[in-house]
């Protein structure tokens, strides 16, 4: 069975502090996928896209970019796999902090061999 054709687009990036996944809403970012701003018509995605860039000059954003999506009853999902993960949040959890040397250099990890 063929998947159905997109029928909208959305706007992404990251936020240059963090690395955090942002969708673009009304001029601004928002962190919640579901929030976001789909773009029915290509000429208002590019505009938006266009619009983006300032967030970029400011060093607050990298790599903004539209993507597919298709929008079944009140219900938005991602068409590429890529997206489908970055909706859901974040895939790794950060680790612990490292010990560190009195220098502030991260102590190096013990082997169980080790004497």
């Amino acid at each position: 069975m063929a998947m159905a054709a997109p029928s909208a687009r959305m706007l992404t990036a990251n936020r240059l502090k963090d690395g955090a996944v942002l969708y673009w809403k009304a001029g601004a970012w928002v962190e919640a996928f579901e929030d976001a701003d789909k773009f029915a018509d290509a000429a208002q995605a590019e505009a938006a896209l266009s619009d983006a860039q300032r967030f970029v000059a400011a060093n607050a954003v990298v790599n903004p970019y539209l993507f597919d999506v298709r929008v079944e009853a009140d219900e938005v999902h991602p068409v590429k796999e890529r997206e489908i993960v970055r909706a859901a949040g974040p895939s790794v959890l950060r680790a612990p902090a490292r010990e560190t040397s009195e220098r502030g250099n991260p102590k190096p990890e013990r082997s169980e061999y080790e004497i």
